[in-house]
């Protein structure tokens, strides 16, 4: 039964928090404080833990808080076996008993006033099915911000299909902040994608296939930059991801992961969808850099591998992805990084080739 269909349960949350929690024990607490601080009784806090090796420590700071009081209730769950990141976002799904899911990386932390705008939005723009907000990345401390991505100026609407998808498919790729219809992606729900650490992507692609996106410029959430990823424990992730970093297969493997979930939903060869295969791919192609800015160090001769592997991918029919293949490295990723902020400052967003 969907959350909230029975007449006598009591009202329906607006927003699940959903925070799909392995290791980083000593982040939650903070996230939890970004959260509940911001008040509202339309609003509960969902945890899955994945069978990590902090599980008591996360299972403690979970039931502190609950145990603290507020408006905001507090769901704790422990996942009898790890089901790695994909398998967990789509059991945080099933757990929400909210209208929509607003997802947040369990080492960052939400933005003052964001359970404020997001009501707003969501209440003046019904019918959509994902809100596309701005983020910020943050080193040290919150108020170090290292850098913005916001990707409108104002409110922006992207109608069903093929325009909402082109924005918001590679876009969802940063899972904090990412607020999504909660039954049209408990519909969608597959495992068909585990491994790919890109099942939100997968949602995306189900849900606006029929349903409208809103983009909106405000900071919704605080990315905490230079934490080491954590991928790699789950059957689906072993062979593909190691703790502690990304190798060059595993940039690659995620790319591919990403078109292996586009193709299940659009195809150059399929009229009705090939407007969407289209310009998904093209909008990879022209914003390339976030895949290559982390193997920078690289040797050249390893750096030209890697980029052939990308090449194999639609990616390599466009020239857009050659130039920023060839520019990052030669410019390397500190100057890199100070163009595209000057750029993003000079725009008020970040920019679309």
């Amino acid at each position: 039964m969907s959350p909230g269909s029975d007449a006598s349960a009591p009202a329906r949350p607006l927003l699940s928090i959903c925070i799909p929690a392995y290791n980083r024990a000593r982040f939650l607490a903070p996230l939890l404080e970004s959260i509940t601080a911001q008040g509202g009784d339309d609003v509960e806090i969902v945890i899955a833990e994945d069978a990590s090796p902090e599980r008591a420590e996360i299972a403690a700071i979970a039931q502190a808080a609950a145990q603290a009081g507020g408006s905001m209730p507090i769901r704790y769950v422990e996942n009898p076996v790890n089901l790695g990141y994909d398998g967990n976002i789509r059991q945080l799904v099933a757990l929400a008993r909210g209208c929509w899911c607003f997802f947040m990386g369990n080492d960052d932390l939400l933005a003052p006033g964001a359970l404020a705008t997001t009501r707003v939005h969501l209440a003046a723009h019904p019918g959509i099915g994902l809100l596309l907000r701005g983020y910020s990345w943050f080193r040290g401390a919150p108020e170090q911000i290292a850098g913005t991505a916001r990707y409108v100026t104002e409110p922006t609407r992207f109608a069903a299909g093929a325009d909402a998808v082109a924005m918001c498919f590679r876009r969802s790729g940063v899972i904090s902040g990412y607020i999504v219809d909660r039954d049209a992606a408990f519909a969608a729900a597959t495992d068909r994608f585990d491994g790919t650490l890109y099942y939100q992507m997968h949602l995306t692609a189900s849900v606006l296939a029929t349903r409208a996106a809103l983009a909106v410029p405000e900071v919704l959430v605080l990315c905490r930059d230079g934490t080491p990823p954590e991928f790699g424990v789950a059957a689906a992730e072993q062979g593909h991801f190691t703790p502690g970093g990304y190798t060059p297969a595993a940039r690659v493997r995620m790319v591919r992961g990403a078109f292996e979930i586009l193709a299940a939903h659009a195809s150059p060869d399929d009229p009705a969808t090939r407007d969407t295969w289209q310009r998904v791919v093209r909008d990879y192609a022209r914003h390339f850099y976030p895949f290559v800015m982390d193997q920078l160090e690289l040797p050249w001769r390893q750096y030209l591998a890697l980029c052939r592997e990308y090449a194999r991918t639609p990616v390599g029919r466009h020239p857009a992805f050659y130039v920023n293949c060839i520019v990052a490295y030669a410019l390397g990723r500190r100057r890199t990084d100070s163009v595209i902020e000057r750029l993003r400052g000079w725009l008020g967003r970040t920019p679309r080739l």
